[in-house]
């Protein structure tokens, strides 16, 4: 049987929202992304959310009673070929990764935790294969449970991406907990909203768009509402947004609205929805916008798919920061070399991946990125500048990896280097952490001198590494830099042994 052409296998997507947890399960053909399966379920994440950042006991058992359900509809399916994504409910607990372990169990599959722009980068792309005609500029709006994600693009790509905490959950929490609504509470939350648009409005204005598209629950929700009453299909306009919260003004109270088309489960968050909407309408100054079926978990399948065909934003994201900090690309490029050629020569004694294998290429392309603010402690410069900068394609787990790679590449590791590192991943990264310090001692002369055959042998946590007779007398200070770095490798529960070929 011929083997499956990678477009044909079914990819799966999670996205762990705020307000909802969807699933969608599709594989691409020609005709473009024929979905296969799609779940939903209004876990309300952000509703069990307390002010310090804990997750009700309740709450998180009905986002992992979900996750069960979606994880036997994913049996089967290879790890490799599903992307779950968390999103602004996570991202605000305080200790997310105790969830995410049990979370992940549930599930049958690593669950990635994206920052807003990242989120929002991951919605466009997902509204842009939507749209016939993705060349025009667009500004793209979803009001999501815990953030509403504004995104400015062209084509294929993101050109401005801003994330605002004022999603329907949140937003109906902090001013609408019991539903009640008067004109002057909307008249003062009105005045509020508008304040989170006031760092990026003029920059957005000046981008410009050629149209306004909607994704996301909310707005599909709202869309759904105003044709009822009368509007066009897959719309919102800002005469009948405004009609609508008049409506529901007068009623006074949002369980007396007669909203026709408006599910029960949407109903508690509406007005927190509507108010991040309206918000947008006001900053932003555009009349009326139209509404895309795909958001983030299309977004996903797309980005999951631009990756196997090797077209990962993750490759730019880190070129770009390469050449913001003016990295010397030749010297990192030896490294990187030298690193993957170790890497590739015990990946099977130590049981390493792909994604353990593109983690350090990255990490040794921008290994001395701190380099641009001092030579002094510029591993942790570079660490400090890799997991704060924004980069797209990058989860919060893997910019992380990234940083820790660059963090203990040279001198001492750091005690708190692995400290945000999930314990599935320690040992991967641990021993990608010594392939990357052996390839950058090896390279310390910083020229093109060639290097000899090195051959390495890994058994459990002991590492071999043979040289041709008499290259490390030739090179003394390679020959000491290794001796030392036995003692460093320690620190890794790592042993270095050093040998001789004929």
């Amino acid at each position: 049987m011929s083997e499956m052409r990678i477009d044909e296998q079914p990819l799966a997507a999670v996205d762990l929202g705020s307000n909802s947890f969807h699933m969608v399960v599709a594989r691409f053909t020609q005709d473009g992304l024929q979905v296969i399966d799609r779940l939903r379920d209004p876990v309300r994440m952000a509703a069990g959310l307390t002010p310090d950042g804990q997750l009700l006991p309740e709450v998180r058992d009905r986002a992992l009673a979900c996750l069960a359900r979606f994880g036997q509809r994913l049996r089967g399916l290879p790890r490799s070929r599903i992307r779950a994504a968390a999103t602004n409910a996570v991202r605000q607990m305080r200790a997310p990764r105790a969830f995410l372990m049990t979370a992940e169990t549930a599930l049958g599959a690593p669950i990635e935790v994206v920052s807003g722009r990242e989120e929002a980068r991951l919605i466009y792309l997902g509204v842009a294969h939507y749209l016939n005609d993705p060349k025009q500029r667009q500004l793209v709006i979803d009001v999501g449970g815990g953030s509403t994600e504004l995104v400015i693009g062209q084509g294929f790509e993101a050109l401005e991406t801003e994330s605002l905490q004022m999603g329907c959950v949140a937003t109906t929490q902090r001013y609408f907990a019991s539903g009640r609504i008067t004109r002057k509470l909307w008249q003062d939350v009105q005045l509020r909203l508008p304040i989170e648009f006031a760092p990026f409005v003029a920059a957005y204005k000046a981008r410009g768009w050629k149209r306004v598209i909607g994704s996301s629950g909310t707005i599909k929700s709202i869309s759904k509402i105003l044709r009822e009453m009368g509007g066009r299909d897959r719309e919102v306009t800002r005469e009948g947004l405004a009609m609508l919260i008049e409506q529901i003004i007068e009623a006074g109270q949002i369980q007396r609205a007669s909203l026709p088309g408006l599910s029960d489960d949407r109903r508690p968050v509406l007005l927190g929805g509507l108010a991040a909407l309206w918000a947008c309408f006001e900053a932003l100054g555009f009349e009326r916008l139209r509404v895309s079926d795909y958001a983030m978990r299309e977004g996903l399948l797309y980005d999951q798919l631009g990756r196997f065909q090797h077209q990962d934003p993750r490759e730019r994201s880190i070129e770009t920061l390469a050449r913001r900090y003016n990295v010397d690309r030749t010297q990192a490029e030896r490294v990187q070399r030298s690193a993957l050629d170790l890497f590739d020569q015990v990946r099977e004694d130590w049981k390493l991946g792909d994604e353990d294998r593109e983690t350090l290429s990255y990490a040794a392309l921008v290994h001395e990125v701190g380099l641009a603010i001092s030579h002094t402690q510029h591993h942790k410069h570079g660490a400090y500048i890799i997991g704060h900068s924004d980069l797209a394609g990058f989860s919060r787990q893997e910019q992380g990896a990234v940083a820790a790679l660059v963090a203990g590449h040279r001198r001492s590791v750091p005690e708190d280097t692995f400290e945000d590192i999930a314990t599935r991943d320690l040992d991967a990264l641990k021993r990608c952490l010594a392939l990357l310090r052996l390839a950058a001692v090896l390279h310390r002369g910083r020229n093109d001198e060639p290097l000899p055959a090195i051959r390495l042998e890994a058994q459990g946590r002991e590492l071999r590494m043979s040289f041709p007779r008499g290259w490390l007398t030739q090179h003394p200070l390679t020959w000491a830099d290794l001796r030392q770095e036995k003692a460093f490798l320690e620190m890794l529960q790592l042993r270095l042994r050093l040998k001789i070929v004929r």
